[in-house]
């Protein structure tokens, strides 16, 4: 690694010299025009030698934040090591620290003794404000970081120290955390925040507002297939769109009561893969990934970090995202390293102990899961015996998304690589209600986590229910068009439900309802179809919100035929469900080893979403759809592809599509693809803030925009 760039991220980050482990080496300092800017306001004097030379430090690394040593031992200091009662001279090999009372000890044999436990001084007893912890050798910091770019592992080092030592808890001793013994009942989380300090807002990350709240109610329009059809004539599996867009978030008065909350808060738990096939590269991101995610939860926030690999452990209970919380978090998910096996079962349990168990609630509550293997103790137990086939297995009954137990956590799933275990993942993502997403390349898995919170920090409708009715008394539903949202069809098919759940900020939902339009002999030129109604509860307030007015569907039913409205936003719908299944079915055969066949399938789709009247208009979702069956038959194109990368993206791609929700798909970078055809502005905005956090990418990837499935509406019902 190049001495100038250390000394510009030094600058830049306004790292201290005496924070790091020293290595008697010189450089020259850069030139000031490749310095960032405001390098200088940022950064503390620079310490030279007698040359005007920089003196360097080594690489940091997580765990290394609060390594304390100095050039050379102190005079006052003894020659012998207390700990292993070895010689100390300075330049034979062995790094010294020397301590707050002048006591000095062999590195190795006091970091050793730390680890263990012990926060005060082998020799005169004195406490410790500050403690040595491990650092790699630097001989080894190439083998740590393989290929990650330089510019990655210097916003590492930025996430890990940017939060200073706060003023801690009288009754929280921070260093032994990681290290007490959980309770049988995870009921020690800290209280909802019900009296945040004056003027303090749990703000949701937002670049065009200070103060943030929505207004506003759900969005309801409906738009029937045609507008017209004769009374002479009768129509099959007419199809009716009900589109629902969630309120956007706008500026709010400056009130006691408003800044007390001004948006939903949420409690988060983080199960993560610390197994060994976690060491290097991907542990180092994962951190900084988890370091974005720390920064940019707010002081109502509740936050817990699971880590599992033969087994799961929880390295703190759920705490507020206050100094204190952010500051015991940084250091939870720096004390992470990696070895053994996956058990991710062991550790979905832990994450569900903690949120039902917890004291109180935050209106939100969700679980991250991030995995690069397969499950080696549940789907397949290592000491032998019969395979489960069930992939639900994983996950606790309790989370099942229709369970009785009324739990209803979201797991959004993360598979990191090519490595992972696509099918369990998804399965658990599906069956708990949350979203699958592929991590391809291993440096997207912050934009990952960002998109995913950005989503999660913007909550604004929950337990969204649909309620439809036929109004005419000769119609009856023939069929609800959901995705993976729970319908229910009334025994005489004149009512229908959608249980549609939580909305973010500007998140839409499409739904079709087919019924047949007989005949008739009506003196009247007009029939009405159905009636929505919407019913769901503000997360703050708690109050139920009734939508029922001014959205009852009809159409004209003239004698002789006219002019005819043909819904654009129908056909839209309609080729986003054919994907869907298009998908499906490919991946079936895919799996059944018939890969010629699957990528028929998708071929044949292609050829009909390009005949489709949205396709002739130039719609840019059909575009995207388009464009991702392309990229499904190349992964599709010989077996090998298909199992390190093929079956995640398809997979990736139905929970996207199911859900209605956006997910992260191989690298995700491409502005027009359909990966972006479900983001939220807040999602947009937190990928945004995300990559520009990556200082001195090298390339730096598009600003993300979100494609809109519905640019124009010029005929609602």
């Amino acid at each position: 690694m190049g001495g100038s760039k250390w000394t510009k991220a030094r600058i830049a980050l306004g790292l201290k010299l005496n924070s790091c482990l020293y290595v008697p080496r010189a450089v020259e300092p850069p030139p000031a025009a490749a310095r960032s800017p405001g390098a200088e306001s940022l950064s503390p004097a620079t310490p030279r030698d007698s040359d005007h030379r920089v003196q360097m430090p080594t690489t940091p690394t997580p765990s290394s934040s609060g390594l304390r040593l100095p050039k050379q031992s102190s005079k006052s200091s003894k020659t012998i090591c207390a700990i292993c009662l070895g010689t100390m001279k300075p330049g034979h090999g062995h790094a010294i620290f020397t301590a707050e009372c002048s006591h000095s000890f062999h590195f190795h044999c006091i970091s050793s003794n730390v680890k263990h436990g012990r926060q005060s001084c082998p020799v005169c007893r004195a406490k410790w404000k500050e403690v040595p912890f491990q650092s790699p050798d630097k001989s080894h910091v190439g083998d740590r970081i393989n290929n990650v770019p330089w510019p990655q592992e210097e916003s590492l080092m930025r996430l890990v120290r940017r939060i200073p030592s706060p003023r801690m808890d009288n009754n929280r001793n921070v260093s032994s955390l990681f290290h007490v013994v959980e309770p049988d009942v995870f009921d020690d989380d800290d209280e909802i925040c019900g009296d945040l300090p004056r003027g303090t807002t749990n703000r949701p990350f937002s670049k065009h507002t200070d103060d943030n709240c929505f207004t506003g109610a759900v969005e309801v329009k409906t738009y029937p297939e045609v507008s017209a059809v004769l009374k002479s004539k009768s129509y099959d599996d007419f199809s009716v769109l009900i589109h629902l867009k969630a309120p956007n978030a706008t500026t709010m008065q400056h009130s006691e009561t408003d800044r007390a909350g001004s948006r939903a808060p949420v409690d988060l738990v983080t199960v993560l893969d610390v197994s060994g096939s976690m060491a290097g590269t991907k542990l180092a991101l994962l951190k900084r990934a988890m370091g974005f995610v720390i920064q940019n939860l707010g002081p109502s926030d509740r936050l817990s970090v699971i880590a599992f690999s033969s087994t799961a452990r929880r390295l703190f209970p759920l705490r507020r995202m206050n100094h204190t919380g952010k500051h015991e978090a940084l250091q939870a998910v720096n004390s992470l390293s990696s070895n053994g096996g996956t058990n991710i079962a062991d550790g979905l349990r832990k994450g569900a102990k903690v949120l039902s168990e917890r004291k109180c609630k935050n209106p939100v509550s969700s679980i991250i899961l991030l995995s690069d293997g397969q499950d080696t103790y549940t789907t397949t137990p290592p000491t032998g015996g019969n395979t489960r086939s069930d992939q639900q297995s994983l996950l606790p009954a309790s989370m099942h998304m229709n369970n009785a137990s009324g739990l209803h956590i979201p797991v959004h799933a993360f598979g990191f690589g090519a490595d992972h275990d696509a099918v369990s993942m998804h399965s658990i993502s599906e069956t708990s209600g949350g979203t699958f997403s592929f991590i391809e390349a291993e440096n997207v898995i912050q934009d990952a986590f960002a998109q995913c919170i950005g989503g999660l920090l913007s909550v604004v409708v929950q337990e969204l229910r649909v309620e439809i009715e036929c109004v005419d008394p000769m119609l009856q539903l023939r069929g609800i068009k959901s995705g993976s949202y729970k319908n229910i069809l009334a025994s005489h098919k004149r009512k229908g439900t959608i249980e549609v759940g939580d909305l973010y900020a500007e998140e839409e939902r499409d739904f079709l309802v087919t019924t047949d339009i007989p005949t008739t002999q009506s003196s009247s030129n007009e029939m009405p179809l159905i009636k929505v109604k919407c019913v769901y509860k503000h997360p703050i307030s708690k109050n139920l919100v009734t939508l029922d007015s001014a959205n009852e569907v009809t159409i004209q039913r003239p004698v002789v035929a006219g002019s005819v409205v043909v819904s654009i936003e129908v056909d839209k719908q309609r080729n986003r469900l054919q994907s869907a299944e298009a998908m499906a079915e490919a991946r079936c055969a895919a799996e059944e080893g018939d890969l010629a066949s699957a990528v028929a399938v998708l071929e044949n789709c292609r050829k009909q979403l390009s005949e489709s009247a949205s396709a002739r208009a130039g719609d840019t979702l059909c575009a995207a759809l388009d464009a991702e069956l392309r990229e499904m038959q190349e992964r599709m194109g010989n077996r090998q592809t298909y199992e390190t990368s093929g079956r995640a993206y398809v997979l990736s791609g139905l929970s996207s599509h199911s859900w209605q929700r956006a997910t992260a798909r191989g690298d995700s970078t491409d502005s027009w693809s359909v990966v972006h055809a479900y983001q939220t502005p807040s999602m947009v905005d937190m990928v945004n803030l995300s990559q520009t956090m990556i200082l001195g990418n090298p390339s730096p990837r598009p600003t993300i925009r979100p494609t809109r499935s519905f640019p124009a509406r010029q005929h609602p019902s």
